[in-house]
């Protein structure tokens, strides 16, 4: 049979989700567990734009403001001539403080995605560097370096766009290329602080963030390694995702109505679960839309 490119596909999840920890939610009080996107009840009330409009308006000049003050107070920002902020931080707050229930604003994305096009782009400066014509081809190191931000980022599933915009920075804004390696604490930083304001701002009257590593189950290896069974009983747990649901894809699954046999091209939705059979790929966003249907059933 003839290779076929076209029907490739990797998912990075399928491999570090056995290994992530679950949510320690049982393991926290609950006004802390709040903050940090826990909800007893996992159906949020209904909130107007105004509102909505309101509270990105307070996050995004919170978020932007705490970021370059606590920037200019540090003395090493300073001795390394930072710039006041990065310039990709803006597009990164409109998501963290409007579209927050996109998965390109969920911390996984919004952290992770910015550190590895950070580290890339950097990278990329100073390989080109290393070149006699390094300033005549800056124009291919950017597009170069954006792109293999991209791609990376959609292998690990970090995507998040404001990154993209960090990375061509790291190569041709000249305020940010001097920084070189310095500029992966720099963008941490920013993060942190950003993530911070969402957490306290986004969780007065919506909820941030929707889940913290993926709406998927995760933790069942180490959950196996620690009871030291040879199988995990696909109902024994149901800490897997953040919200609530479980997205399981398998075919044959034990289900609270007994044993279902998932035949091949089939999605199975009852209240709290979600069973996909193994020859269906969804997207992420595919994923919680369906969890987000489990859960009103």
């Amino acid at each position: 049979m003839p290779l076929q490119p076209s029907k490739w596909h990797f998912e990075i999840d399928k491999y570090l989700n056995p290994w992530i920890p679950a949510a320690p939610w049982n393991y926290l009080p609950y006004p802390i567990a709040h903050f940090l996107g826990h909800r007893q009840e996992h159906h949020q009330q209904p909130l107007g734009n105004i509102a909505m409009v309101f509270w990105a308006f307070i996050g995004v000049f919170c978020s932007l403001t705490i970021i370059e003050a606590v920037g200019h107070a540090i003395p090493s920002f300073e001795e390394h001539g930072a710039p006041i902020i990065i310039g990709s931080f803006g597009a990164a707050a409109v998501l963290e403080f409007y579209a927050i229930e996109s998965p390109l604003a969920q911390p996984r994305n919004a952290v992770l995605g910015q550190f590895f096009s950070s580290l890339i782009g950097v990278a990329i400066r100073k390989l080109f560097a290393l070149g006699p014509m390094s300033n005549e081809v800056t124009w291919v190191a950017g597009s170069l370096s954006c792109s293999c931000a991209v791609a990376f980022m959609a292998l690990t599933g970090t995507v998040h766009p404001p990154a993209g915009a960090t990375a061509l920075l790291a190569v041709v804004d000249e305020s940010v290329v001097h920084l070189g390696w310095f500029l992966l604490p720099v963008v941490l930083l920013g993060c942190v602080l950003m993530q911070c304001v969402a957490l306290l701002l986004n969780n007065i009257q919506r909820r941030f963030p929707v889940y913290w590593w993926t709406p998927a189950e995760v933790g069942h290896r180490m959950k196996q390694q620690h009871e030291q069974l040879p199988e995990k009983n696909s109902n024994s747990s149901d800490s897997g995702s953040d919200n609530g649901a479980k997205l399981e894809t398998t075919t044959t699954r034990h289900m609270e109505e007994g044993k279902i046999v998932i035949e091949p091209s089939k999605v199975i939705i009852t209240r709290g679960h979600v069973v996909v059979s193994d020859d269906i790929y969804l997207s992420p966003e595919e994923k919680m839309f369906l969890e987000e249907l489990s859960e009103r059933l």
